[in-house]
């Protein structure tokens, strides 16, 4: 049996004043993930409904990859610009799925 994905999805909330001043380091955040072993989907998306929430899709491969993922120096620089970005309201949710298949 084949080692279980993870999803994780959620928002984060960037005032809309400072969206523009965080898109460099939100760029080299999903740059750097992506380029990391295990991870299959990272984005980030501005809703286009509400200004300043930002979407969040990740996939990784496995739990081991997440987790290497967490201890990078990339998201240890990411998570220390959220004070001076503004960013607050961090919701995201972990899943475990299946293989996927289209829709």
């Amino acid at each position: 049996m084949s080692q279980s994905q993870i999803l994780i999805v959620g928002t984060i909330r960037i005032p809309p004043g400072s969206l523009e001043r965080a898109r460099p380091a939100m760029e080299a955040m999903i740059r750097e993930s992506r380029a990391e072993p295990g991870c299959l989907v990272y984005s980030y998306a501005e809703d286009v409904m509400e200004p300043g929430l930002v979407r969040v899709t990740e996939i990784w491969e496995s739990r081991t990859a997440l987790t290497a993922h967490f201890q990078s120096d990339h998201l240890r620089r990411w998570r220390a610009s959220w004070h001076a970005l503004g960013v607050c309201d961090r919701r995201l949710m972990s899943y475990e799925i299946g293989a996927a298949e289209p829709a």
